[in-house]
C-alpha cells in the first residue's frame, strides 16, 4: 500500500463514478460488498475491484464482522474527509484529510474494549 497517493492517483480515483458512489455510501454507514452492490447499482466484481484501489490508497477501511453461525464477512467505511486542490504560483497543491478511527461511524467489533477501557478511565 502506497503512503500517500499522489495528486494524479487521487484524481483518477476521485474521477470514477463508482469509486465516487463506494466512498458516498460507507460515508454513511459501514457496508459490505453486497450492500454496495445493491446500494450502488453494480456488480460484485465492480464493488472488489474498486474497493482493492479505495483502500491501496487508505481512502477506505475493512472491518471484518464476526457472525456467530455463518462466515465472517467485510464491511468498509470512507476514511475519506476531505480532498482539496489549489492553484498557487503555477503549482498544483492538494491534500488529504482522513475520518480518524475514533470517529467512524457505525460499530467496529475491535474497538469495544478500546471504549471499555477509555470509559472506565475517565470515572
Amino acid at each position: 500500500m502506497s503512503d500517500e497517493p499522489t495528486l494524479g492517483e487521487v484524481l483518477d480515483i476521485l474521477s470514477d463514478e463508482y469509486a465516487r458512489d463506494i466512498l458516498a455510501a460507507t460515508s454513511i454507514k459501514p457496508m459490505s460488498a453486497q450492500q454496495l452492490a445493491d446500494e450502488c447499482e453494480m456488480s460484485k466484481p465492480t464493488v472488489y475491484r474498486r474497493v482493492e484501489q479505495l483502500r491501496a490508497h487508505r481512502l477506505l477501511d475493512e472491518q471484518t464482522k464476526i457472525r456467530t453461525k455463518n462466515n465472517h464477512y467485510s464491511v468498509y467505511t470512507a476514511t475519506l474527509s476531505e480532498f482539496s486542490l489549489q492553484l498557487d504560483a503555477g503549482s498544483f497543491e492538494s491534500s488529504i484529510a482522513r475520518i480518524d478511527e475514533e470517529s467512524f461511524p457505525g460499530e467496529r467489533e475491535s474497538d469495544t474494549a478500546d471504549r471499555f477501557t477509555k470509559m472506565w478511565e475517565d470515572l
